[in-house]
């Protein structure tokens, strides 16, 4: 195998270019690592239209294969179908599959029926999530087992997702690789008429299991000489959307979801600190990204959260905890200092170069393509560190 040019699929997002989300960047990420290190990389690409006239076309973006697939389709019906019509084509194409998250497992079996060799990033524990009906956790219950047997190598990005996972299948089939970021480049002032160190930001869907509400309605309790700036989509008539803008005093600011990377950036790198309430979930990437703008984080307190952020942030378990926090981020300036130095120190542990080369080594190895000239060994089943893979947890 070593006179062929290794070669990847990434499956499971709604592709690149990065438009909507973590799981977008990362394949935006690594598909350009890979292409600049003489992969062959396709990415399958979900096109939103009413009418199929080219179910699957292919064009070549910077070295790398974008594989659009047409549905007309809309809503979960279309993922499904998106998810049904990749793998089906990926089973033809060849190569290591990279699947990013589990929502379409079923269909995975196929692909390892067919010789598929799947390395699937497991994400976070998704039937947990209270949002979702019985019916629709439990197809996530079943889809994660599907996905943890229908792969060959399984990637956690948390400690505690391995230690999740590892109820499923053998700690062998198992690694663990964080999420990553990089240092925030020059940034102008803040946006939205905002004043550095003089607001906190929650940047995360306004779902109960991000915990906004507790956040909204702790911030809100008095006045606080500052902003809460709450970015992410209000929809009308959604009852916990309503119950977060009810609960909100008037120094919260709803600005709506906010895509341009540089106000993103901008609004982290001059806040007074960064609300993070998720419950659910491994290394999640806002997190990460906080930890790279040195910010001083207030976070919900469980093993997700504390084995990305660290011990040096300030946590919280319910409203008058948060409240306490969100008091003592206020008055402390010694603190928040502190916990900004901490928080840069942290970011160390989620270098993207890293993140990168710790997901190719894990893809030769699935792929049975020979190591890369520059990515030392480690056992099967290891949590990779140093300069071959993620941090030293």
């Amino acid at each position: 195998m070593a006179d062929r040019a290794p070669k990847l699929l990434i499956l499971g997002t709604r592709g690149i270019p990065a438009a909507h989300g973590g799981f977008e960047t990362f394949a935006e990420r690594l598909a350009l690592f890979l292409a600049g290190r003489g992969w062959q990389v396709g990415v399958y690409c979900q096109r939103d239209v009413e009418t199929v006239r080219e179910r699957i076309s292919t064009r070549l973006w910077n070295g790398v294969e974008l594989i659009t697939v047409e549905t007309g389709l809309s809503g979960p019906a279309a993922t499904l179908a998106f998810d049904a019509i990749c793998t089906h084509d990926a089973a033809t194409r060849g190569g290591v599959c990279l699947v990013l998250g589990y929502n379409g497992a079923v269909f995975l079996p196929y692909l390892r029926a067919r010789g598929g060799r799947i390395v699937t990033n497991m994400d976070g524990i998704e039937w947990r999530r209270p949002k979702w009906s019985l019916p629709v956790r439990a197809f996530f219950y079943v889809s994660e087992w599907i996905a943890a047997w229908s792969s060959q190598r399984l990637v956690a990005d948390h400690p505690g997702i391995a230690d999740h996972l590892a109820r499923r299948r053998p700690r062998a089939a198992i690694t663990t690789i964080p999420y990553g970021g990089d240092p925030p480049a020059e940034t102008g002032p803040p946006p939205l008429g905002l004043e550095p160190d003089r607001y906190l930001v929650s940047i995360a869907r306004i779902e109960p299991d991000n915990n906004i509400l507790t956040l909204v309605e702790a911030f809100s309790r008095r006045a606080r000489g500052m902003r809460l700036v709450v970015l992410g989509t209000l929809n009308v008539g959604n009852p916990y959307h309503r119950a977060v803008e009810d609960a909100a005093s008037p120094e919260v600011l709803f600005p709506g979801a906010i895509y341009e990377p540089e106000q993103v950036q901008a609004l982290r790198v001059h806040a007074r600190a960064y609300l993070h309430g998720h419950t659910v979930g491994g290394t999640n990437p806002s997190l990460v990204e906080a930890l790279w703008a040195g910010n001083a984080v207030i976070a919900h307190d469980n093993p997700f959260n504390r084995g990305t952020a660290g011990d040096d942030q300030f946590y919280f378990s319910d409203r008058d905890s948060c409240a306490a926090a969100i008091a003592h981020v206020l008055a402390d300036e010694a603190a928040v200092a502190a916990a900004r130095k901490a928080a840069r120190r942290r970011a160390e542990r989620f270098r993207w170069d890293d993140v990168l080369a710790s997901y190719e080594d894990t893809l030769r190895r699935v792929g049975g393509y020979p190591p890369a000239p520059d990515v030392s060994a480690a056992e099967p089943g290891a949590v990779l560190v140093g300069a071959a893979a993620g941090p030293e947890w």
